[in-house]
């Protein structure tokens, strides 16, 4: 049951390392992908194309029910021809204005340049300019990049009724962003689109703050600007000059059905002079007056300006006004969402995600057409994930997205490719090397597959080498065999370590075979892994070995019961074989050993000569077999009344000797004396006879009485017949 719970765990911990391995393997590939794509963004190379999709994302979203709040009034061709000169006259304007006013809009926006006069009505158009306060001019400011600057009306500058109509250029030359601040000599100017949305905005009572979430941030309403930096979304080192933000323009349903172009109501300066105009066009809105004119060239680029097939179609300057007013004014008072971008982590991790899903697909379905198919899906589901996006409001890198997805799993197809082709390799070498090795030897892959065999191996297994390649041993071999293979195989696998194993594997014919299997890992140039397998034959060995143990156990036995037989020899000739007590020679040697012992320490030993009284009696009354039993009683009482280093022996018949050890005092061996005499007179019952018997014992102390052995017994054994002659059961010294 351990060894079952032992292969179970060290296959899990091998399951969990080959996954570790594979998804470092798969992490590193997909942080090096994910560290190209960065350098290439860094570099720029991929700014065009998110530009590019972004635009595209725009053109493809739903036109939004946006409220009516501006109106275009258009100085078109018919106009220039109308006022038949450019600049249009000051007089034109000052009525243009004076009849847009009396509809009441709430903001009026002259987007052309009034910084010098243009004769004749200048005087009029300064006194509009002193009537009109909700009437905002423009101005051009020049920055470090370029120098050139248009200033504003004297009088709306002083009126404070101007906002600068700069606008950022991306490299491809459109438009995707919006000033709101300029800082001009330390002072904080506001577009022209600011301006208009502010005065369009205080009659909802919402003006300008601080953003809660950044003191530095605009906020208007419950819209809060994000200031633009300078790589934020696809740009990389853009001029993050002034307070920009990405614009997410709008894009309203057409009034008119027949023009899928247009975005807001426009009414030309002509139909304005000369024509009464729906008073819904310009009440409670925001009028915007600028040029359309194509002569005039006042035209620019923004992402509905591209077309898949045909050539991109610019907007007008006071279009593009009216897109950045809408915006502000939208988010503002609708919620409508600004557009947004991630922290360089979000992007940095959204990039690596992608790569990683590349190469989880490739390696996950590793048939190109089916891996191919798969791609293809998870881009296109990485493209409507960030089309979505936009929709709510945040532009995702999605062509950073698409290279990583596709390049990690171009890099893993390289990968699967390379190792193939190494394993072919490798595969083609080892077949060569192994097929002139004599031992049967095998390769297996990290599937535990057999892919390379020599000759010798299959003939030991009895299996030919087209049926065995690429298979395993549980297909040829009984699991219980192929369990103890496959346990094997991965602890090699585990411990990257050579290890040599005994195994019994059944061939072909159903004969059962002991091998040595010496276990190896090697590994290519690709980093594909081989065990490579050496099998030695030990079947003959083993039996050898078998006959080699069963004799050696044999023999052992017999040893045994030879030194059992030796030591009974030897405990009969140092016993007594009636009561198991030490017979006289094993007496004599304990007494002289004592007697050593007793000089090194210089202590006394007590020698005790026993007789029993009246034994002969009790033999010959009751018999010798009730004898017997006497003394094997007398003498289990003797030892019962001894302390364990003292020692009794059996002299002869009824004779016994007792060696009292280390004794103090003469009076030590007087006290052994007594308590055996005391139990020796307790009843004996021998088959329901109760008898008594006594003991006669004589005493000699060493040193005191002698120093040798035979003088002290012999002594004890006069002092014991002298004890017998003063009455017996009793005892006497020296």
């Amino acid at each position: 049951m351990n060894q079952q719970a032992s292969k179970h765990l060290l296959g899990s911990l091998l399951a969990v390392r080959q996954g570790l391995c594979r998804v470092r393997k798969e992490s590193l590939t997909a942080l090096s992908v994910t560290m190209c794509i960065l350098l290439l963004r860094s570099l720029g190379f991929l700014q065009s194309s998110e530009w590019t999709a972004l635009d595209y994302f725009f053109q493809m979203r739903p036109k939004e029910s946006l409220q009516e709040r501006i109106t275009i009034v258009a100085i078109d061709e018919a106009s220039l021809r109308n006022s038949n000169s450019w600049p249009i006259p000051d007089r034109d304007i000052a009525q243009l204005i004076k009849k847009i006013q009396q509809h009441q809009p709430r903001a009026i926006g002259l987007d052309i340049y009034r910084d010098l006069p243009v004769e004749p009505g200048h005087q009029e158009l300064l006194d509009t300019f002193k009537s009109v306060p909700n009437l905002v001019g423009i101005e051009l400011l020049s920055n470090n990049n370029k120098n050139t600057s248009v200033p504003p009306s004297p009088l709306l500058h002083q009126l404070n009724q101007v906002g600068f109509n700069n606008v950022v250029y991306d490299a491809d030359g459109k438009v995707r962003r919006n000033i709101l601040y300029w800082q001009v000599n330390e002072k904080a100017r506001e577009s022209f689109s600011l301006k208009l949305a502010l005065l369009y905005l205080k009659h909802e009572g919402i003006t300008p703050k601080n953003a809660e979430s950044n003191p530095q941030y605009l906020q208007l309403g419950n819209a809060t600007f994000n200031r633009f930096q300078s790589n934020d979304g696809s740009y990389v080192r853009a001029d993050d000059g002034g307070y920009q933000i990405i614009s997410n323009f709008p894009k309203a349903i057409c009034s008119n059905s027949k023009d899928n172009d247009c975005h807001f109501p426009t009414v030309s300066m002509r139909d304005v002079l000369t024509k009464s105009v729906s008073e819904s066009l310009f009440k409670d809105r925001i009028v915007l007056i600028g040029s359309t004119a194509p002569s005039v060239q006042d035209f620019v680029l923004i992402p509905y300006s591209s077309r898949l097939i045909d050539t991109a179609k610019p907007v007008a300057g006071v279009e593009l006004q009216a897109y950045f007013v809408s915006e502000l004014v939208s988010a503002a008072l609708n919620g409508r969402p600004l557009l947004k971008v991630w922290s360089d982590f979000v992007e940095y991790t959204w990039i690596f995600a992608c790569a990683y899903a590349g190469v989880i697909i490739k390696w996950g379905m590793q048939r190109t057409s089916i891996s191919f198919l798969i791609i293809l899906l998870s881009a296109a589901a990485l493209t409507g994930s960030a089309y979505l996006a936009l929709l709510f409001g945040w532009w995702i890198p999605i062509v950073p997205g698409l290279f990583a997805l596709s390049g990690s799993a171009i890099a893993i197809t390289y990968q699967m490719a390379y190792r193939q082709e190494e394993l072919k390799r490798s595969k083609e070498f080892l077949h060569q090397v192994i097929n002139a090795i004599p031992d049967p030897i095998f390769v297996k892959n990290e599937k535990h597959q057999w892919i390379v065999l020599n000759e010798a191996y299959c003939e030991f297994i009895g299996h030919p080498k087209e049926t065995l390649l690429e298979k395993s041993d549980y297909d040829f071999f009984p699991k219980h065999e192929a369990d103890i293979f496959r346990a094997s195989d991965e602890l090699i696998f585990h411990n990257q370590q050579p290890q040599e194993s005994e195994e019994e594997f059944t061939d072909a014919s159903g004969n059962t075979h002991v091998i040595a299997t010496k276990r190896s890992l090697h590994k290519d140039a690709a980093g594909n892994f081989f065990l490579v397998g050496v099998i030695r034959d030990i079947t003959k060995r083993k039996l050898i070995e078998e006959e080699l143990r069963r004799a050696a156990t044999e023999l052992f036995r017999i040893n045994q019961e030879l030194k059992v037989k030796q030591d009974n020899l030897r405990y009969m000739a140092y016993h007594d074989p009636l009561t198991g007590l030490p017979n006289r020679k094993f007496f004599l040697e304990q007494l002289q050993e004592s007697l050593e012992w007793a000089q090194n320490n210089n202590l006394l030993l007590g020698l005790l000569f026993i007789d029993l009284d009246g034994f002969k009696q009790i033999n010959d009354t009751l018999g010798h077999e009730m004898g017997d039993r006497l003394l094997v009683t007398v003498a289990q009482r003797l030892n019962n009344s001894l302390r364990s280093g003292d020692t009794v022996a059996r002299l002869g018949g009824d004779e016994f000797t007792v060696i009292v050890r280390a004794i103090p005092k003469v009076q030590a061996a007087q006290r052994v004396a007594e308590k055996i005499l005391a139990t020796l007179t307790e009843p004996i019952v021998l088959e329901g006879h109760i008898t008594t018997i006594s003991a006669s014992i004589g005493i000699s102390i060493y040193p005191i009485n002698s120093l040798d052995s035979e003088t002290l017994l012999g002594q004890a054994d006069t002092a014991m017949y002298r004890a017998k002659l003063l009455g017996k059961n009793r005892y006497e010294f020296v």
